[in-house]
């Protein structure tokens, strides 16, 4: 297995940064916008950029966490079944501009099954996809995100994997794995 860095901590907190900029050009002060990260890693990416959000525009930008477990096309086709994530939003999405955040967009069918999801809380005004990294060329469905902190050209047996600061790692980083074959 090969391993190739390709956002190193001091880039992603510039990523972040950059992508909340982006958001207060379009939302100004988040009073008609919210925040929905989808379980289980577009979590820690939405809730990274509230606080980033929180910090340059001094107040609160309701965030909220989005299970998409039982709207995937592929749940029961699953050898393991599938463990259900906690949605958490205290606030009603009517009419209001939603941005979904995830950490990679790959094929493009969680975020379908985000979009599903989302229905049963409201109906939105207007819907947006925040990503991380975007793997072009990869997509089964059509769909774009509106913000994306890197673009990353990758094959299909190459993975995408997001480690965040924890007990296992000292930084935050962003790689992109390759199987070796064995010989």
């Amino acid at each position: 297995m090969q391993k190739r860095l390709i956002v190193s901590n001091q880039l992603l907190e510039i990523m972040l940064e950059r992508l909340a900029q982006q958001l207060i050009e379009n939302h100004h002060d988040f009073s008609n916008s919210v925040i929905l990260g989808l379980q289980p890693r577009g979590v820690f990416v939405a809730e990274r950029l509230q606080q980033t959000l929180q910090r340059i525009i001094g107040k609160p930008v309701r965030t909220g966490r989005l299970d998409i477990t039982f709207h995937r096309d592929d749940f029961r086709r699953r050898e393991s079944p599938l463990t259900a994530n906690a949605t958490q939003i205290d606030f009603i999405i009517e009419n209001q501009q939603v941005i979904l955040v995830d950490d990679v967009l790959y094929t493009g069918r969680s975020v379908r099954a985000a979009l599903d999801a989302m229905i049963a809380y409201g109906r939105p005004q207007k819907v947006e996809l925040l990503v991380l990294i975007d793997r072009r060329y990869s997509r089964d469905l059509p769909i774009e995100a509106t913000y994306v902190g890197q673009s990353v050209n990758s094959l299909s047996s190459q993975r995408v994997l997001v480690e965040w600061r924890s007990a296992e790692t000292t930084e935050d980083n962003i790689w992109l794995i390759t199987k070796t074959e064995e010989k």
